[in-house]
C-alpha cells in the first residue's frame, strides 16, 4: 500500500473522495450487505418495459433487500401494483421517494431531470444508449458522485453482453413476426403467408447482418418455412450463424451487385447490421429499394444507429410504417417494447443476478473490484469518469478505474 500511495495523482484522488488507506484489502465473499433498490416509472417515449418483475422482487426481498417501486411502473409490461406489493415491494406514488434508494434501476437511459433527483454516492444501473447520450447528463452524474453501470457494457462469466444479447434475440424474432403481419395484411400488404404451403413457393427473406439479431431473425423465418439468404462482410459471423442454426444456408458478403439482384425478388428484407463506431453503414441505397417488388417489406432493426437502408426513417409503435416506392418500411427503434412483458422478464433476470452478486461480494465497490464483467460495465465510479471512449467523445477528464480502486483500499 505504501508503494501504491506514491502513484502520481493518488493523494489528490484520495483527498477529493475522502478515502482512507487501509493496511489490508477488503475480503471477498462478504454477505449481509443489504441493498435499498428503487425502480421508477419509465417516462421515455413509448418505453413499456420495467427493470424488475414481481418474481425478481420476491427473490430480492427474500434475500433481505428492500425494493421500492413507483406506482404504475410495471403497468405497460402487464405487472400490477398489487403483484409487486404481494412480492414484498413498497409501492409509492412519489418519484422522489423512489430516488431516495441507494441503487436505482432503469430499463431506459436516465434523463437529465431524473439525474437531478439522484443523491450523493448513489449507484445507477441503466442503459446509456451512446448515440443519444449528452455531455450535460454525464457531467451531472459526475457532480452527484454517482457510480454508474451501463447495461450494454456489463459482461457475464462467458464474456458476452447478456443485456445486448437478450434484447437482440427479441428484436430478431420480433422482426420476422412484424414482417409476417405486414406481408399478410390484405389491405396494406401483399396478402401473402410468410413461408408458404404445399404447391406454393416459399416467401424469400433477406437478412443483412449475421449477428445475434440476424441469427434469431433467420431462425424465426426458417421456422415459418421461408427461404432465407444472409449477407455480412464478416465471414466468421456467417460461419458461426450456420453452425448455430445447424444447417447450410445461402450466404454472401455484402457485394453490392449480388445484393441488388437479390433484392429485386425479395419479399422481406431485415436490416440487422450493427456498428461498433456509432453510425450503421448504409448498404441498401434508394435505387435498390426502388427496384424491389411492390408490397415487399423492409424491417430496419438498425434504425437506432441510423439505419442501413437509405430510405429508412424513424417511426414509432403508434405509426410504425410508411411506404416509399410502394415498399413498406418499418423503422421503430425500440422493438423490444412491443413485447414488453417478455423483455422486462429478460432484463429482470440479468439485473437480479447482478444485484445478488453485489450483495454477496459485500457491495458494488467489491463487485467492481472482483468481477471483471461488472467492472467492464462501470463508466462512473464515485463521480470519476472511467470510460475512455466517453472521455474522448465529450472532452471530459478520464481517470483509470484501477487507480481509483487501489486508492479506496
Amino acid at each position: 500500500m505504501a508503494e501504491e500511495s506514491k502513484l502520481p495523482g493518488f493523494a489528490e484522488l484520495a483527498a477529493q473522495s475522502g478515502w482512507k488507506t487501509l493496511e489490508k484489502p477488503l475480503a471477498t465473499g462478504h454477505k449481509g450487505n443489504n441493498l435499498y433498490i428503487g425502480v421508477p416509472l419509465e417516462r421515455a417515449f413509448q418505453e413499456n418495459r420495467v427493470a424488475l418483475d414481481p418474481d425478481s422482487v420476491k427473490t430480492l426481498v427474500n434475500n433481505d433487500h428492500i425494493v421500492v417501486i413507483e406506482s404504475g411502473a410495471g403497468a405497460r409490461a402487464h405487472f400490477s401494483d398489487r403483484e409487486y406489493a404481494n412480492a414484498g415491494a413498497r409501492v409509492v406514488y412519489d418519484t422522489e421517494q423512489v430516488f431516495q434508494a441507494n441503487v436505482i434501476l432503469k430499463v431506459a437511459p436516465i434523463s437529465l431531470p431524473e439525474a437531478e433527483l439522484l443523491h450523493d454516492r448513489q449507484t445507477l444501473i441503466s442503459p446509456i444508449h451512446l448515440p443519444t447520450l449528452k455531455s450535460e447528463l454525464v457531467q451531472t452524474l459526475m457532480r452527484k458522485r454517482v457510480t454508474a453501470f451501463a447495461f450494454e457494457y456489463i459482461k457475464d462469466e462467458s464474456g458476452t453482453f447478456p443485456f445486448v444479447r437478450s434484447m437482440s434475440e427479441i428484436a430478431g424474432s420480433s422482426a420476422i413476426l412484424i414482417a409476417s403481419e405486414l406481408l399478410s395484411d390484405s389491405t396494406h400488404g401483399k396478402g401473402m403467408l410468410m413461408g408458404g404451403i404445399s404447391g406454393i413457393p416459399p416467401t424469400k427473406v433477406i437478412v443483412l447482418g449475421a449477428g445475434v439479431v440476424g441469427e434469431f431473425a433467420t431462425r424465426a423465418a426458417l421456422g415459418l418455412g421461408a427461404l432465407v439468404k444472409i449477407f455480412d462482410n464478416n465471414i466468421y459471423k456467417l460461419l458461426r450463424l450456420q453452425n448455430n442454426i445447424g444447417t447450410r444456408l445461402p450466404t454472401s458478403t455484402l457485394n453490392m451487385q449480388i445484393l441488388a439482384q437479390e433484392l429485386t425478388s425479395a419479399d422481406v428484407v431485415i436490416g440487422a447490421i450493427h456498428s461498433e463506431l456509432g453510425r450503421t453503414p448504409v448498404v441498401v441505397n434508394e435505387e435498390m429499394v426502388a427496384n424491389m417488388k411492390p408490397g415487399s417489406v423492409i424491417v430496419d432493426v438498425s434504425i437506432d444507429q441510423g439505419g442501413c437502408f437509405e430510405t429508412s426513417e424513424v417511426t414509432n409503435h403508434k405509426q410504425p410504417t410508411f411506404r416509399k416506392y410502394d415498399v413498406i418500411h418499418y423503422g421503430v427503434p425500440n422493438i423490444a417494447s412491443r413485447v414488453s412483458k417478455t423483455a422486462s422478464q429478460a432484463v429482470s433476470n440479468i439485473v437480479t443476478t447482478t444485484l445478488l452478486k453485489a450483495s454477496d461480494y459485500g457491495g458494488f465497490e467489491n463487485l467492481i473490484r472482483y468481477s471483471a464483467g461488472a467492472r467492464n460495465g462501470a463508466y462512473l465510479y464515485n463521480g470519476f469518469l472511467t470510460n475512455a471512449h466517453l472521455s474522448q467523445s465529450f472532452g471530459l477528464k478520464y481517470t483509470e478505474l484501477n487507480l481509483l480502486l487501489t486508492a479506496s483500499m
